[in-house]
């Protein structure tokens, strides 16, 4: 991320520019001239808290001003306050206080998480997106940790956050997730630690276990476990992942316990792996339970 500025700008603190009494010194700008922070992590829901915070705001007006900064192209970029923006329009108003401040776009990254993280209903995607994007904006800055070097601080945005910094690398592989997978991980679908598992596999692997889980399947630690331990081609990796995933116990290992090898090769054509074989009789079994044969 590059710094709109390059002279470097001294920061006031995240809670210097919000432990503000009053709003004497802030700026009336129209909502229209507001625009959300570039790949702003959290979500702003029109939920029972955002008809609360209407509610207060049309009996008391804006007591908290928003933070933001200019843009090159025009009007001004939110850094803290996307959810005020929201209620104000719901509200009716046209306009909000905001304190403009110029800031490079690391320090405006550090300052719009920090001013997020600590809400009280924070979805596991937020938090992963809101601490990767505070790493990165810490590598840019120099931030060491406790060891000596450059090395990146998830120790510092842990102890800022009452976590430990191997949680929150956690966190940030759940970006590595597909879409929808992060998705079924907010919703509840997919356990926090199992979807930190499946963040290792690669993206078509992924697919295909989005899949099997749209079918009503449930997946468990075991497979998993065993999905990441897959190597080969992608055919080969597609191939393992279906044999893991729609394995039936019971017939197949019969099969192998009452022939052999070579017995069991006589059925296939010349050439086949041991690998293709297994997947091949997998699927057979599978259909011949679902027909009832």
């Amino acid at each position: 991320m590059r710094t709109r500025s390059g002279q470097k700008v001294k920061l006031t603190s995240y809670e210097e520019l919000l432990a503000v009494p009053t709003i004497e010194g802030a700026s009336d700008i129209p909502l229209d001239q507001l625009h959300e922070f570039k790949d702003h992590p959290f979500h702003v829901v029109d939920d029972e808290a955002m008809l609360e915070l209407v509610e207060s705001i049309k009996k008391n007006g804006i007591l908290s001003p928003a933070i933001a900064r200019k843009r090159p192209e025009g009007g001004f970029e939110l850094i803290s306050g996307h959810r005020r923006r929201r209620a104000a329009q719901l509200a009716g108003l046209d306009k909000m206080p905001v304190f403009v401040k110029e800031l490079s776009d690391d320090e405006a990254t550090i300052i719009m998480v920090d001013a997020n993280i600590q809400r009280e209903e924070i979805l596991p995607s937020e938090r992963a997106f809101a601490f990767k994007m505070k790493m990165e904006a810490m590598s840019h800055q120099g931030v060491t940790s406790d060891h000596n070097g450059p090395k990146l601080s998830t120790s510092k945005i842990g102890k800022e956050n009452g976590m430990s910094g191997t949680q929150v690398k956690r966190y940030i592989r759940l970006t590595e997730l597909i879409p929808e997978l992060l998705e079924l991980v907010d919703k509840k679908k997919i356990s926090f630690v199992n979807g930190v598992e499946l963040s290792f596999l690669s993206k078509s692997i992924q697919q295909i276990v989005l899949d099997y889980i749209n079918k009503g399947k449930k997946l468990v630690k075991d497979k998993i476990a065993r999905l990441r331990k897959i190597e080969g081609t992608e055919e080969e990796q597609t191939e393992s992942t279906n044999a893991i995933l729609y394995e039936v116990t019971g017939t197949v290992k019969q099969v192998y316990f009452s022939l052999t090898d070579t017995q069991i090769a006589s059925y296939f054509p010349q050439g086949y792996s041991r690998q293709q074989m297994e997947v091949i009789l997998t699927l057979l079994d599978q259909w011949s339970r679902e027909q009832g044969v």
